[in-house]
């Protein structure tokens, strides 16, 4: 890595105000400040909520008159007091997250809130455990391993605190089935030092139930009766507030605007680095949470950082991109393991559904019993990488390398004139591997094709912003090819794998037929992918040379 990352193997943090990644879960110390991890899993829960400041003298609306609602059930309004805990650059707050812990009320305890990728600005993942698992200020060490990615060994203390009087009632539908939760809310915001910041009142509508057909479109409605009444949907959260201007900076990894072709080439690098690493953070804060697709998507975030970093070299210093990219290379090996285990499971479990019940149970007996052993073992390598030392530096250097990548002069240069030779040197190295395929030659040559369309697409597809249409049509292209590839990749580790099961001094004469059919099946499945690749791939020329990214396609 950089000097900067080598300058800190080994160094201590202590008395820097930061947290050493390895007093994360999975580590027998504590660090002062965080609470016991002996306690409650975490539980979680979606919520879709809409919060809307209104005037101290506001009258709700009449919304079953106006035939929004069937009825509604007022409960005994009650008192509560949130303190919000953040760092002292407020990292949390500035990446759409919030951390509290609140007294009062059926739901009181620690509340971490997590915004949903893809969802609306309304829909936020809330992560609970019980007031026990931690007083003020000792925040508890299964909610710090979740953020520690966007904290980054700063620590967690209390920021601001607020108190609420709560006037809560339950919208009901015209079958009486509960909606939607309306809180009245009169709020007192103070800060760290007990004075008064601020006072508003708040109307918050939950749904009860964001699963119900239409709930969200209800919702709509009712928070548009209530605008009408003068009532103004609120962007900042309650923390938002308490927590000042500070609270609205961007992120440390912000998102960045895409350059035109006249532009410098290290505004496209910087947005194509930011664009990477706030994905590879985000799906590090997944991983911990155990989310579906996580794994996958910090693989291929991390991959994405490492394939900019070579197809870009002649921008890069070459001794710093040398050195992030073997660093993200380690966590890839370590999230690999995972996925590649969890891709083998799915589909070799898929397939052997195509065998017939008895065939079908001896082939997944052998084979689950296998991968999820496997599987076990690298979760549990792999967390413990993400909780290590090395991992947050590595962190810390990617978030620089967002905000200030080690550039060469050429990068100074515009997009139009550095950024097309690059895509053509990526694209005639793809064009040698594909022209030595043969339908029945080596696996090897195959994987290595793949590696080179990866290559490929996803540096065509980091500057198609730039280049417009075309560009986009050429990585459409050459993203079905290494879809194709990657099929063809999958067909022949499972056919290794299904080999040294059937070779095992364990598995009976039913069990390896049994496998030996699952083989036959994953052969047919490579051969098809290859037949499809070779037809395809007169297709990706043409895109190619219509981009106008490379010179000679097809030659």
């Amino acid at each position: 890595m950089g000097s900067a990352s080598r300058g800190r193997v080994g160094a201590s943090h202590e008395g820097s105000g930061r947290i050493a990644a390895s007093r994360l879960p999975g580590d027998s110390r504590r660090t002062p400040g965080q609470a016991d991890r002996s306690v409650t899993v975490p539980t979680e829960h979606r919520e879709v909520e809409y919060k809307l400041r209104v005037p101290s003298e506001f009258l709700l609306p009449d919304l079953q008159a106006d035939g929004l609602i069937g009825s509604s059930a007022a409960q005994e309004p009650f008192d509560m007091a949130a303190v919000y805990h953040d760092t002292a650059s407020l990292s949390l707050i500035r990446w759409g997250a919030t951390l509290r812990r609140r007294t009062g009320g059926s739901d009181e305890g620690w509340h971490l809130k997590l915004p949903v990728a893809g969802a609306s600005s309304a829909s936020r993942d809330e992560i609970r455990l019980p007031l026990a698992a931690g007083t003020v200020g000792a925040v508890p060490a299964a909610l710090v391993d979740i953020i520690s990615p966007l904290i980054r060994g700063e620590r967690l203390l209390p920021q601001a605190t607020v108190r609420t009087l709560r006037a809560p009632q339950v919208l009901h539908d015209r079958n009486g089935v509960p909606l939607i939760e309306l809180v009245d809310d009169e709020v007192v915001v103070l800060d760290a030092s007990d004075n008064v910041v601020t006072q508003f009142r708040e109307i918050e509508l939950e749904l009860v139930d964001h699963l119900r057909p239409h709930a969200e479109a209800h919702l709509d409605a009712i928070v548009a009766r209530l605008v009408q009444a003068g009532a103004h949907v609120q962007s900042l959260s309650k923390a938002a507030s308490a927590l000042g201007e500070r609270a609205a900076a961007p992120s440390d990894v912000p998102l960045l605007d895409w350059p035109r072709e006249y532009a410098p080439a290290s505004d496209a690098l910087r947005a194509v680095i930011s664009t990477h690493v706030r994905h590879f953070i985000l799906s590090d804060v997944a991983v911990r949470r155990g989310l579906p697709d996580s794994v996958h998507q910090m693989r291929v975030a991390a991959r994405r950082l490492r394939c900019a970093l070579k197809n870009f070299a002649p921008l890069l210093d070459e001794e710093w991109a040398s050195g992030l990219a073997g660093e993200l290379a380690w966590v890839a090996r370590e999230l690999g393991a995972i996925r590649d285990t969890e891709v083998l499971l799915e589909r070799l479990d898929r397939h052997a559904d195509r065998l017939g019940p008895a065939d079908g149970a001896l082939a997944k007996a052998v084979i689950d019993h296998r991968l999820r052993q496997r599987l076990a073992s690298a979760r549990s390598g792999a967390l413990g990488a993400l909780r290590s030392d090395r991992h947050e530096w590595l962190l810390d250097d990617l978030v620089a390398a967002a905000a200030s990548p080690t550039s060469s002069e050429r990068a100074d240069a515009p997009c139009v004139d550095v950024l097309p030779p690059i895509i053509d040197h990526a694209w005639h190295a793809l064009e040698s591997a594909m022209s030595a395929l043969r339908v029945d030659g080596p696996d090897e040559e195959w994987h290595e094709a793949r590696i080179k369309a990866k290559r490929t697409r996803y540096a065509v597809e980091a500057v198609a912003p730039t280049f417009g249409k075309r560009s986009w049509r050429f990585a459409e292209a050459l993203a079905e090819l290494t879809e194709a590839l990657g099929e063809h990749q999958d067909s022949s580790v499972a056919q290794g794998l299904l080999r040294e099961l059937a070779a095992g001094d364990l598995v009976d004469g039913s069990t390896a037929f049994a496998l030996g059919r699952l083989h036959g099946f994953e052969a047919e499945q490579a051969a098809v992918a290859r037949r499809q690749i070779i037809i395809g791939w007169p297709e990706v020329i043409r895109r190619a040379r219509r981009s106008g990214l490379v010179r000679h396609a097809g030659r």
